[in-house]
């Protein structure tokens, strides 16, 4: 048979050392990584998760897998590890599907994981309790973390497979009882990509914008039917059962069948037993609603009929128990009547005294007191106009005095009193007085204006026959008005 080292046939004699081919440490160790990883490329191994930290810095994951008496190592690269629907976990027993390679570096053989499953049912549920305790932890399954369902939503969303049954399920059962605007968001139930699709449709419906052009749903229900705990894995991912906790829209998961739960069912805010119950609890039924709309009408119109008779009843007590209008009148028109009494005794006495004293003023007075007051009166009048008499004389005498002191003033500022020591005043055809001859011209006519008002009309420098002199009156003045 071949030496799986070299390749060669190997011979019936025991080769000697000096004869046995050298190989170097990396020679040996490569050639055993081929030859372990030709004999066992794919290969499927059953083994509890031992060592396993989490992931490393790099990516990767590094952990074994051990039996009762052996252990393997093995390592899940970074690219890889994303890709895995079970994830790995200390003490999970796994069936782990890859290629046996060596590690030359330390002289060890592991597997290269590709695939990981859990080994059987226990496995699962081994993995799934661990979970719950995890979350649960977190509070993420707390009692007040729920939200209450409102009791007519005007929009229902629905995030299950829009081929299989459950949606018609549902929309059969909201048309029987109270039909209502439905938003289906379809993914897929089962499968690597479930969970994934389930959480992002949780958070597209909470994403939508209250008013916008698609409605934001008021209600959100997660559907699918019944199946084994394999078919239902999906609804216990993490990621979706964080996305359901953390949604804003009130939530109500409906996965499977009455015996079946998931970890979605305790971080929902209702659990269904059933996708038909989950429309059930959606919506209430619209004949047993209209039923006791109209039974609480009813019951309010007795009531109010029942008030209405039970205010009267008490009107009509409280009236018979009011006194009559004229026992209420009586004592205060007996009282009217008293103060009219007193009133036309207090007017007459209040008369009296008024008299009594107008009396006692008359008295004290006499005609003669009234002459003497009036005697004085006119002194004092008297007196008072001889005062206003001198005073007004007083300021007439001050006045002409002072009229002729502005007189004098005006008489001396005034052009006739020159006029009158011989000078004359030369005008004009316009009236304006002229001071010399720059300006006028031959023959142009002229006034000339002496004292006591005489006036001479004249022409510069020409032959005619002086103008007739205009008189406003006779001078007194002979020689000069002869003259003139």
């Amino acid at each position: 048979m071949p030496d799986p080292l070299t390749g060669k046939a190997a011979s019936g004699a025991t080769s000697t050392p000096g004869n046995a081919h050298e190989f170097s440490v990396s020679e040996l160790s490569f050639a055993l990584k081929r030859t372990v990883e030709e004999t066992f490329g794919h290969v499927r191994v059953r083994g509890e998760i031992t060592g396993f930290r989490g992931v490393h810095s790099s990516g990767h994951s590094y952990f074994a897998l051990k039996d009762e008496s052996a252990r393997l190592e093995a390592v899940i690269w970074k690219g890889n590890y994303g890709k895995l629907r079970f994830k790995p976990a200390e003490g999970l027993e796994v069936i782990a599907t890859g290629k046996l390679t060596t590690y030359p570096g330390s002289s060890k053989y592991q597997i290269v994981i590709e695939q990981l499953e859990p080994a059987g049912v226990g496995a699962l549920m081994a993995l799934l309790e661990e979970r719950k305790k995890k979350l649960a932890a977190e509070g993420l399954f707390a009692p007040e973390r729920k939200k209450p369902l409102p009791y007519l939503p005007d929009v229902i969303g629905v995030i299950t497979s829009p081929t299989g049954a459950v949606i018609r399920d549902i929309l059969h059962r909201l048309a029987d009882r109270f039909p209502r605007h439905v938003l289906v968001w379809p993914v897929r139930v089962q499968g690597e990509t479930a969970g994934g699709e389930v959480a992002a449709a949780i958070a597209g419906f909470n994403a939508f914008a209250p008013g916008g052009k698609i409605p934001r749903p008021d209600l959100i229900i997660v559907a699918r039917g019944g199946g084994s705990i394999e078919d239902l894995w999906a609804f216990n991912e993490e990621v979706v059962v964080r996305a359901a906790a953390a949604s804003a829209i009130p939530l109500i998961s409906a996965v499977g069948h009455e015996t079946d739960t998931t970890l979605i069912d305790f971080a929902s805010d209702r659990r269904a037993p059933t996708p038909t119950a989950a429309a059930e609890m959606a919506v209430p039924v619209r004949a047993d609603s209209i039923a006791a709309i109209l039974d609480l009408e009813r019951r309010m119109l007795r009531a109010e009929t029942r008030m209405l008779e039970n205010g009267r009843t008490q009107l009509r007590g409280l009236v018979r128990a009011l006194p009559r209008l004229a026992d209420l009148i009586a004592l205060p028109r007996q009282r009217f009547d008293h103060a009219s009494d007193r009133l036309g005794l207090a007017l007459k006495r209040a008369a009296e005294v008024k008299r009594a004293r107008l009396h006692r003023i008359e008295g004290r007075l006499s005609t003669q007191l009234i002459r003497f007051r009036i005697a004085d009166g006119n002194k004092r009048l008297a007196q008072l106009d001889a005062r206003a008499r001198a005073a007004e004389r007083r300021h007439l005498a001050d006045l002409g005095r002072r009229l002729d002191g502005c007189g004098k003033l005006l008489q001396s500022y005034s052009y006739q009193g020159v006029l009158e020591r011989g000078f004359a005043v030369v005008r004009d055809a316009g009236g304006k007085p002229v001071k010399g001859s720059a300006g006028h011209k031959t023959g142009e006519a002229l006034t000339v204006e002496f004292a006591r008002d005489d006036r001479l009309g004249v022409l510069v420098g020409g032959d005619a026959a002086p103008a007739p002199r205009p008189r406003k009156k006779q001078s007194d003045s002979g020689p000069q008005g002869s003259l003139l």
